[in-house]
């Protein structure tokens, strides 16, 4: 057997436990912890090192449990921050009501000044940070807050957007100007 193998089987059957309570230090749920430590040893071992004992494992296996946690917490993070930008069942509109609220979206943004346009659609269609909008567009952080401030209020106005109650969190169309039917 090699050395390798023979140092994670020693360190599973002398080590494990005292890793899975260190993982419990960083998650609550202790499969959760034990997962952790999965996906640690599985990161320590599938590189080739000159692992020659438990102890030094341990310390590269311990390095791996907190990478692989901080590794999670980005992702959810990421995770939380791009899933408004994805569209549930519930929220799916029939076709012709999604191209009338694009064409309706559409002409407000025509109505807007060439650079609170530019803001506002680099800000939320595209994604973008103050910070990279002001160097994109080459204004000032402070001019970039202020045409989003801007290009926001008149759209609303021009959209006619309200804000539900506090127990629906979604943003709802009351009236785009048409004539009901």
């Amino acid at each position: 057997m090699s050395q390798w193998r023979q140092v994670l089987d020693q360190m599973v059957q002398e080590r494990r436990s005292a890793l899975v309570a260190y993982a419990c230090l960083f998650v609550v749920d202790r499969r959760d912890a034990e997962d952790l430590v999965h996906d640690a040893l599985v990161r320590t071992f599938s590189r080739p090192r000159a692992i020659a004992d438990v102890h030094s494992a341990e310390g590269y296996v311990r390095q791996a449990v907190r990478t692989a946690f901080l590794d999670q917490t980005r992702r959810r993070r990421t995770w939380r921050n791009k899933a408004h930008l994805l569209v549930g069942d519930e929220q799916v509109r029939p076709a012709e009501e999604s191209a009338t609220a694009a064409t309706d979206v559409g002409q407000a943004l025509a109505r807007l000044a060439p650079r609170e346009r530019a803001c506002v659609v680099l800000r939320y269609f595209d994604d973008l940070t103050v910070v990279e909008i002001a160097r994109d567009l080459q204004l000032s952080e402070g001019a970039v807050k202020r045409y989003l401030a801007d290009g926001t209020r008149r759209l609303r106005e021009a959209l006619r957007v309200e804000v539900g109650d506090a127990t629906d969190e979604r943003v709802r169309v009351i009236d785009l100007g048409r004539s009901p039917s």
